[in-house]
């Protein structure tokens, strides 16, 4: 399989590769309502480029995608019961910004869709991001503050099968020479695939089961060939039986070549003086930031 190139982990004011970088200065179009308001309309990059979409797709080979900033109308979506109680919040609010309504966000990919839940932070509630965080060294809770504008970018490490295939390949790694070949292809979660997984889980939390499968719940949804079997039926028995060392290899080759936004920055501990990196969380403030200072 060819090979991209990942992005380099930039910091700075607004650095090539980041989530500034693709759409600051760049107001494109505006949208107008009734009372004169200009609503500012931004391109977003897309960490995927487009490639995995199919060639009828709108977002096919496209690496922008156009959305207008919040409005009043988006903080009625975010604050809906009903929205929140299915879970499509940020389907919502991504697709009542979108600019072309050809596109559910439901068939984006995660890391697609993660990209413009960031922008439309962004653009509506600027780039500071105050949210407490647990040191990974001390364990103490802290205010730390994120800069939104830089959070990097990672595109593919390895190509689809084709161009406007949302399918790529990982060789598991053979530990003698007698092991067989074994090559799995897999897809990136979409927003559909996601919303399945919390419908799934819905049903057996009321059914009173535990929701301990998340590993191969995940493989479920991503799996779509094994050598050159595709029987779904096939597929579920093989990765009930995976063994863990292809387990844990197939699951780097997809993390390392999903494409999206790092939510990762180092701060920091006030209480320990330690410096680490943690994930952000994305609390209720991110679209409702702290205004105390």
């Amino acid at each position: 399989m060819s090979k991209r190139k990942n992005n380099d982990v930039l910091t700075g004011n607004a650095p090539e590769g980041s989530m500034a970088a693709g759409w600051q200065g760049q107001r494109g179009d505006v949208l107008r309502d009734e009372f004169g308001l200009e609503i500012p309309v931004e391109n977003v990059p897309l960490p995927s480029k487009g490639v995995v979409y199919a060639p009828e797709h709108p977002l096919h080979m496209q690496e922008t995608v156009q959305i207008r900033a919040m409005t009043a109308r988006e903080e009625d979506i975010l604050t809906s019961k009903a929205l929140i109680k299915k879970g499509t919040v940020i389907t919502e609010l991504i697709r009542s910004c979108l600019i072309d309504k050809r596109i559910d966000p439901n068939d984006m990919i995660l890391g697609d869709r993660n990209a413009l839940m960031v922008a439309l932070r962004i653009t509506g509630y600027g780039t500071d991001y105050r949210i407490e965080v647990a040191c990974p060294a001390c364990g103490e809770r802290s205010k730390q503050e994120f800069n939104l504008g830089e959070l990097p970018i990672t595109r593919l490490s390895e190509d689809p099968i084709a161009l406007g295939s949302n399918v790529f390949e990982a060789t598991m790694p053979k530990a003698k020479e007698t092991d067989p070949d074994l090559v799995i292809r897999y897809r990136h979660m979409t927003g559909n695939d996601e919303q399945e997984i919390t419908a799934m889980t819905e049903r057996k939390k009321k059914q009173g089961f535990k929701s301990d499968n998340l590993i191969t719940t995940r493989y479920k949804q991503q799996i779509v060939a094994v050598n050159d079997i595709t029987d779904k039926t096939k597929i579920q028995m093989f990765i009930q039986r995976m063994p863990t060392k292809y387990s844990l290899s197939l699951r780097k080759a997809m993390d390392a070549n999903e494409p999206g936004i790092q939510m990762k920055q180092h701060i920091q501990c006030p209480h320990c003086s330690e410096e680490s990196e943690v994930s952000m969380p994305l609390g209720a403030s991110f679209f409702w930031p702290d205004t105390e200072r």
